[in-house]
This record gives structure tokens, sequence and C-alpha cells, in this order.
């Protein structure tokens, strides 16, 4: 008797699945260093979509590459509303020709580059700040 596809994927073993582009929540989750639940977060808010097996959800390849975007985006500082809309525009840049640069596999404008920059040292500045308020403190205070 020959197997169905779906018994032959609930049959296959983990590197078999990985090698025809197919993951489980749990592979990307350990792959990428993050929680099962920031996973089924990211597919909430539509960046990514893998297909369902009943209850079992299976990333593609196509989704891999996507979370591989979206952890680098939130690496970079942008929110994850910045990042859904560069993933969307990502094709209609590339077809329209329009001058980005990759930043980790992200496509990003010089604007944005530039606006990204401007956030994460005045973000940084606000740190050195808090930082040096409590270093002054924690100096004025009795040794334990």
């Amino acid at each position: 008797m020959v197997a169905s596809t779906q018994e032959a994927r609930t049959a296959a073993s983990p590197a078999e699945t990985e090698a025809d582009g197919e993951f489980s929540i749990s592979d990307l989750a350990r792959d990428f260093g993050v929680t099962l639940r920031t996973l089924r977060f990211y597919e909430s808010r539509g960046l990514l979509a893998p297909a369902r097996s009943g209850m079992t959800r299976i990333y593609s390849a196509r989704d891999r590459a996507r979370l591989a975007l979206i952890l680098k985006g939130k690496q970079l500082g942008f929110t994850l509303v910045e990042i859904r809309a560069m993933l969307a525009n990502e094709e209609a840049k590339s077809a329209s020709g329009a001058k980005a640069t990759s930043v980790g596999g992200l496509q990003l404008s010089r604007d944005q580059i530039v606006e990204q920059l401007d956030l994460l040292r005045s973000q940084r500045a606000e740190i050195e700040s808090a930082i040096a308020e409590l270093e002054a403190s924690l100096a004025r205070m009795p040794k334990a």
C-alpha cells in the first residue's frame, strides 16, 4: 500500500523534511533562537504565513528567509509595522528599479537608512545619559 503525501511527510525524519524545504515551528525556533510564541506572534501579524496540516504549522524556505529578514529588521531597530511594509514593498522596489541597498537582506532606501541612523543615535544618547546619571548616583552611595 502506498502512503499518502501527508503520511509520508509525517513519517519523514526532520532532516528529510528540512531537505525538502519544509520546517516545523520547533525547527525555526531552534535555528533562529526565538520562542514558539514569537513565531506565532509574527504569524498573527501577517509577517509569516506557514501552511497548515491540521494543527501543525509547516514553514517553507520562503517563510524561513522572511524570518531571517524580520529578525534583521528588529536587530536594526525597525518596528514590525515598518518591517511588514519593507517586506511588502521589496518586490515593488525590485520591479521599479528604485535605488535601494541591501542591509542584511533588507532592501533599504537612503532615506530609510538615514532616518534609522538618526533614531538609533538619539536612543544611544538617551541611554548614555541614563547610564551617566545612574553611575553618578551609584558613586554617591555608601559601599555595602
